[in-house]
């Protein structure tokens, strides 16, 4: 993927790995310790690899106020 593609991809994909992410994020009150593993395989699923990276991210952006 050459530089130019791989921002055009992320501009493209950005908003549905948010709101992914986001539906990722709403099932930890849910699965509370079994969320974890869950998510993992979520994710692992995710195709392709770009955009699992770009949900993975999203998540990793969403839980750091609830770590502080």
């Amino acid at each position: 993927m050459t530089r130019q593609s791989r921002a055009e991809f992320h501009q493209q994909h950005l908003a549905a790995a948010c709101s992914e992410a986001q539906r990722l994020f709403a099932q930890k009150a849910v699965l509370q310790g079994a969320w974890l593993s869950w998510v993992a395989a979520q994710i692992y699923g995710l195709r392709p690899a770009a955009y699992a990276s770009m949900v993975r991210r999203e998540l990793q952006r969403l839980q750091e106020p609830a770590e502080r």
